[in-house]
């Protein structure tokens, strides 16, 4: 007797050995019409997959969370199939599921053009149609390499005779009369695969090595259904709209060139938002119990050995030489607040020690991951760190929390996610002090009254962290904010406090940022906001323009009066037609226009308007300013 427990905890008594299809009929015709696949004891596997001992089992639908990756990764073979019908002399390497989607890399002598993605997405519809099902069959690794070597896939046997090991068995997934290699699971049949669109081609390494020969990567996206396909690429076209690079060029915030890959060159504008989330950050910083420090940029390799991030992520510094000593440029700023904590004793009534810096950091990412200002090599973060007793945790995480919500509001971003990172390989330490970290931050976000979503091996290789993943305004979520407890760097750089014993014990350092970097935040506030920032923010508060040159005058002394307020505000005195500086300074996305003609200057006012064309009336200078300081 078998028996299979479902998720409501119920049991279902067979006599023989069932598959998931067979399990999900008893319950119902209409949940074996809607099963995707199957977990059981944890493992997702096909709905053919046959269970042969008692077991835990759930049915995957569409209502699951695993089932977007197994639509994207059936869809991937569908576009493959529909590939080597209409292109034989094709050969397919590798097709895995990404964010929002799928590729699968191909080797073929011609490049693929529009019409022929138009071509495949067609015949990938007929596949849909044809109902094949979708079927898992396995072979020996010898038996598998002479298999794809015979079909003239030499990728394919490549694959299995580096990576597979000797005596595994390998799976293949067939569909009608085409086959691949993959581990699996995918959707029972190609009826499944109902809504998805092919979106672009690209050109990709084999195995992501340049001496490696160029293949061609198709793109494409899958959804459950023809609703969220529309959504999704509605989303698309908004954040084409959003695009941080182009709004930048439009506003005149900054641009980036071949000659410094990865680095920014800020213009006026675009350093005066910068300056504005700095100062904002900075009184936080103060309001919140942190000192404000300045580390070194250039560190020598011997600190960063012993913080471990020699081990763990020289890979992605850059190092200099001087006098025969190696340098790093720091691409973080934790190893060096512990050499200003380390520079004294501390007593454990000193703790908690908060403190911030916008530390610049450098870190060589690879080229082809470089994307505007969102992915750099060389950036500023808001950093801080606290040190503190173990009993000190969660009343510094919470208050963390408090903080970085607050901030996060007042940038407009109000559906925040809370995730915690979890113990990653490789890591530093052992498995009883990552599960105290972890515990940590469980019982501070219980404390604080929110929900997470736990993210296995995700954490940094010196402690677990809580992410703040941040919607925008057309539903992209971003992480920014991170707040991790480290147990390990304190004690690895020698970081000490006298206890109420007059023991010397390590402090733990909690690792925070709000913005994170402040490349990255900026460009996101961009495409948020579609450049149109709030008053308080934006580059430009106000341009105050005549009407002749007779309010010329007038006009400067309203800038002036501004300005000396703290106000950025511009004249436009040129001899131009109103209507044209509206338009001009309304497509800069000034929020305060202000027009002065004769009867303004005669009775000290300006009529204010908005750049969305909304008329406000006309105000005194004073009256506008204290609107603009009350940012309405």
């Amino acid at each position: 007797m078998i028996n299979i427990t479902l998720p409501d905890g119920s049991q279902r008594p067979f006599d023989h050995p069932v598959t998931v299809g067979d399990v999900a009929a008893s319950i119902g015709a209409g949940l074996a019409k809607a099963a995707l696949a199957g977990k059981v004891d944890g493992k997702l596997v096909d709905t053919s997959f046959e269970i042969d001992h008692d077991a835990n089992l759930a049915i995957i639908t569409e209502k699951s969370p695993e089932a977007l990756d197994i639509l994207r990764h059936s869809t991937a073979h569908l576009l493959a199939q529909a590939t080597q019908r209409l292109f034989p002399d094709t050969q397919v390497t590798i097709g895995p599921v990404i964010d929002n989607g799928f590729y699968y890399d191909f080797a073929r002598k011609t490049p693929f053009t529009p019409d022929d993605l138009d071509k495949i997405e067609a015949e990938m519809k007929k596949i849909v149609a044809e109902a094949l099902p979708v079927q898992r069959s396995v072979m020996a690794k010898d038996d598998a390499i002479k298999f794809f070597k015979d079909k003239g896939e030499v990728y394919k046997a490549q694959i299995i005779d580096e990576i597979i090991p000797p005596g595994e068995v390998i799976s293949l997934y067939g569909q009608g009369d085409w086959i691949d290699l993959c581990r699996g699971p995918h959707v029972p049949n190609t009826n499944k695969l109902r809504a998805f669109k092919l979106m672009k081609v690209a050109g990709a390494y084999w195995r992501g090595d340049s001496k490696n020969e160029m293949l061609q990567r198709v793109y494409g996206t899958a959804w459950l259904n023809d609703k969220d396909l529309k959504s999704y690429l509605t989303q698309l076209e908004e954040a084409e709209k959003r695009d941080h690079r182009k709004i930048a060029k439009q506003l005149d915030l900054f641009h980036l060139q071949e000659e410094a890959p990865g680095l920014v060159f800020w213009h006026p504008k675009g350093w005066s938002i910068w300056q504005v989330v700095e100062q904002y950050m900075r009184r936080v910083y103060r309001e919140t119990g942190y000192g404000e420090v300045k580390a070194p940029q250039v560190l020598d390799v011997t600190l960063w050995k012993k913080s471990g991030h020699w081990d763990n992520y020289k890979d992605n510094m850059f190092f200099t030489e001087s006098e025969k000593r190696t340098y790093a440029l720091k691409p973080m700023n934790c190893p060096g607040h512990v050499q200003i904590f380390n520079h004294g004793l501390h007593s454990y009534r000193d703790l908690p020690i908060r403190y911030g810096e916008f530390g610049g950091c450098h870190r060589n990412e690879p080229s082809g991951a470089l994307h505007g200002i969102l992915r750099v090599r060389g950036f500023t973060q808001d950093d801080g760190h606290i040190f503190c007793t173990e009993d000190q945790i969660e009343s510094e995480v919470t208050a963390f929390h408090a903080q970085a919500m607050k901030v996060y509001a007042d940038f407009g971003f109000t559906d925040v996610q809370l995730k915690i990172a979890l113990r990653p390989e490789p890591r530093l330490g052992d498995d009883a002090t990552w599960d105290k970290a972890e515990n940590a931050l469980r019982s501070a976000l219980r404390a604080a009254g929110v929900a997470w979503q736990e993210l296995p091996g995700e954490g940094a290789f010196y402690g677990p962290k809580i992410e703040y993943h941040l919607k925008d305004a057309i539903g992209r979520t971003w992480q920014l904010g991170t707040m991790q407890v480290d147990f390990m760097m304190p004690e690895r750089l020698g970081a000490e406090y006298v206890d109420e014993h007059s023991q010397r014990r390590h402090p733990v350092m909690l690792h925070r940022a709000i913005v994170g970097s402040m490349e990255r935040f900026i460009g996101i506030l961009i495409e948020h906001h579609t450049g149109a920032f709030p008053a308080w923010l934006a580059p430009v508060q106000a341009v105050v323009m005549n009407i002749t040159d007779a309010q010329a005058g007038y006009v400067a002394e309203v800038v002036a009066d501004l300005q000396k307020q703290g106000f950025r505000a511009e004249a436009d005195t040129r001899n131009e037609k109103i209507g044209y500086k509206i338009r001009e300074h309304t497509l800069q996305k000034v929020p305060y226009l202000l027009v002065v003609g004769d009867r303004e200057k005669e009775q000290g006012q300006v009529s204010v308007r908005t750049r969305a064309g909304e008329d406000l009336g006309t105000m005194t200078a004073p009256d506008f300013a204290g609107r603009l300081r009350a940012g309405t």
